[in-house]
């Protein structure tokens, strides 16, 4: 109708119907030849602002709900619908014998574009653009984007009328496409380079196809024109000077399309691009850093690996680590290697080569060579409770770390270890070394050097935690210290800064730490205080993750799984090679020691690992993509926050549907910042949502009292009994009374203590609008909307309130 409406016709003597309605001639320059080569603006889909801004397309037609153009993609088979698009009426991608190739559209001349066409937008909805098939396990930079590396060329006419001069014949594109089809595809150039023309029409020169050549990536297609004797021989040799390049097969068309001969090369020409470094974890790590050897041999040829080695070996001998002594029949001698691991900087700039002395445990034997190898670590739980009551105290947060902490610990049984590689005694090679102390790799390692610390450490006066064995306090008069300990990383703080450092003090005479410092970076959790508080996150370990999956550059998506279709076992094929999606996973759960936003996701595909799909490996990239978005997100702790407590207690009825088991979760908040936070699925079937959510209110219930029992022995006295907030009318009443016996007495008995703690005043169940259930964002996925607003108020931020 819209193009009918602008034809003469002899019924309105040769007037268009447009023209008879409104009394103007219509307006033609909007009118484009069908199946032209176009270029679409594309909206800023990633973060730096030299991202291609549009990619080469063919104009299809208009779309039927707004005033742009349809441009198809033909490498994606997208379709654009866009109103700002630039046009080259005389180059016709299909319009060949045969089809151009993809890169052969890339490389088709951009000199005679029309000026973009300027259109009032009109408040219709967007055509929705067409489903593309599932992307590959592994994502791309290329398959994050639908875009292709191509830019917008900027026109040389204004006017919409190509120039005679600069016009391309689908000829000389078959002529050119026939010769470079030997000839690895090339890079396509920017529009600076394109915008230019060369008067004369003659071959580029050898220089610049040489510099081209290096800009560009080698195709695995492509074949040296000189063969060469070493593959590792890249630079001929000056006595002996490669032959000439051999003349083309084909003699060169007739009128090639002009190229720009200019010697800068630029980023842009190269399509190089330089991303925010903040958010570009590969871009700030440092072109010095080696390559981590995986042999002996390997790190012998760098010097830096060597001073590792030999640092390593003189901590061995400065503890007295071991004693040659000769080998005997009866011996179990274990084996050992060297492990290289390059050390960073939370910046991600390189801080060190680190080389370890491990000792192979599997060839260890239970009962002679180890018996008990249990060893605690502080729970993050304690890390928050800690950290949030120092922050509203404003006591004083330091970190240190001990070296060589294993070799600190004594051995009770006698463990032979071979010597180390490299470093053998050239006076008694056959002996064997007796170890003193543990040695990292050892299974009952980690154990001794933790019976070491806390036996010291409760010499100095300090009291274990009976809620968790890795805290130790000290109470001085009415001053308080708390230690944390995580295997070799301490953390400590207090109300007496004389008395922290007279304990540091004490640690350094007794074990060999590093200096001191402002907490900062501790156990991967990047620290940002300020007088409003306290900022955790965990951003490098994001970027880290990012560029260990190649998703550094992926399109970020606002929720962390999709509200629909639901998981379930039957979703997809099964992985052929499941050990990439465990290890992803396992990574997710780390990433929950300040990312609450994600604990339901990472819980749903914990339970599809013993035979994930191709599905759930696109669920767990999702999270990804989320965490791309939102990489310094993460919870803040008030300087000005009030010492209650109080939890949320939430499930989902049924919401699985592969066993139709229910999803409970929980969030304990200290004040208004979250302490202890969980999502699992409950262990059997409830009959009914009261059921379901009396069971979650149970298991808050019991997190609840264990943090008490250890705000008790920090020091810390409630002024309030704890509240456990829920939306269940029914689960609120049955935690009060005795109710619904006939539709409850099936209920194991240990879910009935929630009543007893209830009797004794020790806390109270109290009920909350839906709306205002903070735990829902952990029992099942919401849409964006819900999601974001839930986020907020669960705690988790993208940096501290200024």
């Amino acid at each position: 109708a819209y193009l009918i409406n602008r034809q003469s016709t002899p019924v309105l003597n040769m007037e268009s119907p447009f023209q008879r309605l409104f009394g103007v001639s219509p307006n033609y320059s909007k009118l484009r030849i069908y199946g032209c080569l176009c270029f679409p603006w594309l909206r800023p889909y990633t973060q730096h602002k030299l991202e291609d801004r549009s990619t080469p397309c063919v104009f299809i037609g208009y779309s039927q709900t707004q005033s742009a153009y349809l441009c198809l993609q033909p490498i994606t088979g997208r379709i654009y619908v866009s109103r700002h698009v630039r046009f080259d009426e005389t180059v016709f991608p299909f319009h060949q014998s045969r089809p151009l190739a993809p890169e052969q559209i890339q490389r088709l001349p951009l000199s005679n574009l029309s000026p973009p066409v300027t259109i009032i937008p009109s408040p219709m909805p967007p055509v929705p653009a067409p489903q593309m098939p599932p992307p590959s396990p592994i994502l791309s930079r290329s398959e994050s984007h639908p875009t292709s590396p191509s830019s917008v060329p900027p026109s040389t006419s204004q006017t919409g009328v190509p120039r005679a001069g600069n016009s391309v014949s689908s000829d000389s594109l078959s002529s050119s496409t026939s010769t470079s089809q030997s000839t690895p595809p090339s890079i396509p150039q920017a529009h600076s380079d394109q915008a230019q023309s060369s008067s004369s029409h003659s071959p580029p020169t050898d220089e610049a196809h040489t510099s081209t050549s290096l800009a560009q990536s080698p195709s695995p297609n492509s074949q040296p024109d000189v063969p060469t004797a070493s593959s590792s021989s890249t630079i001929p040799s000056l006595d002996h000077p490669p032959p000439p390049n051999p003349p083309p097969a084909n003699p060169p068309p007739a009128n090639p399309p002009p190229e720009n001969h200019h010697q800068m090369m630029t980023r842009r020409k190269n399509h190089i691009t330089k991303p925010n470094p903040k958010y570009n974890y590969s871009a700030a790590l440092s072109v010095s850093c080696p390559i981590e050897p995986q042999t002996l041999r390997q790190a012998l040829q760098d010097k830096r690996w060597r001073g590792a080695m030999s640092a390593e070996i003189d901590a061995f001998a400065a503890n007295r680590t071991f004693d040659l002594v000769p080998r005997e029949p009866h011996f179990n001698v274990v084996g050992c290697r060297w492990i290289y691991t390059n050390k960073f900087f939370s910046s991600g700039a390189h801080n060190r080569c680190k080389a370890r002395l491990v000792a192979k445990g599997y060839h260890q034997k239970q009962g002679s060579d180890y018996t008990d190898t249990f060893s605690p670590v502080v729970k993050a739980t304690t890390i928050r409770t800690v950290l949030d009551i120092a922050v509203s105290r404003s006591w004083p947060l330091l970190q240190l770390d001990v070296n060589n902490a294993f070799l600190q610990g004594t051995l009770t049984e006698e463990v032979y270890m071979e010597q180390p590689p490299g470093f053998v005694d050239s006076d008694h090679p056959s002996y064997v070394c007796r170890l003193n102390k543990a040695v990292y790799g050892l299974k009952q390692a980690p154990r001794a050097w933790y019976t070491e610390l806390s036996n010291f450490l409760l010499s100095l006066g300090f009291t274990n935690s009976l809620a968790d064995s890795s805290l130790f306090v000290m109470k001085l008069g009415s001053d308080l210290l708390y230690l944390l300990v995580y295997v070799d990383d301490i953390l400590v703080t207090g109300s007496s800064t004389s008395g922290i450092n007279r304990i540091l003090q004490l640690l350094a005479e007794r074990f060999s730490v590093k200096d001191p410092e402002e907490l900062h970076y501790f156990l991967g959790l990047e620290a940002h205080r300020t007088p409003a508080g306290l900022h955790l996150c965990q951003r490098k370990y994001v970027l880290d993750l990012l560029h260990r999956y190649n998703m550094t550059n992926a399109k970020p998506v606002t929720t962390p799984m999709a509200s629909s279709p639901k998981l379930t076992i039957r979703s997809g094929k099964p992985l052929y090679d499941p050990k990439e999606y465990r290890q992803l996973v396992g990574s997710l759960q780390y990433l929950q020691f300040t990312r609450l936003d994600i604990a339901f996701a990472v819980n749903k595909l914990s339970q599809f690992m013993h035979c994930p799909t191709d599905d759930h490996f696109q669920a767990a990239k999702r999270i990804l993509r989320y965490l791309a978005g939102s990489p310094t997100h993460g919870i803040f702790f008030s300087a000005a926050n009030k010492l209650t407590l109080h939890a949320y207690s939430d499930a989902d009825w049924g919401g699985d549907t592969d066993d139709y088991a229910s999803t409970n979760a929980y969030i304990v908040y200290i004040g208004n910042h979250p302490v202890s936070w969980s999502a699992k699925k409950q262990k059997g079937v409830a009959r009914s949502s009261t059921e379901a959510e009396y069971r979650a209110v149970a298991n808050t219930v019991s997190e609840v009292r264990w943090i008490c029992n250890l705000l008790t022995e920090l020091g810390i006295t409630l002024p309030a009994p704890p509240t456990v907030f829920c939306d269940n009318v029914g689960a609120t009443f049955l935690c009060a009374n005795p109710v619904f016996h006939s539709r409850m007495k099936h209920i194991a008995l240990d879910y009935h203590f929630v009543r007893g703690h209830i009797q004794e005043g020790a806390l109270q169940v109290a009920h909350v609008n839906t709306r205002d259930q903070l735990a829902d964002a952990l029992t099942k996925p919401l849409s964006r909307a819900h999601f974001l607003a839930l986020r907020d108020k669960i705690g988790v931020i993208a940096s501290p309130p200024s």
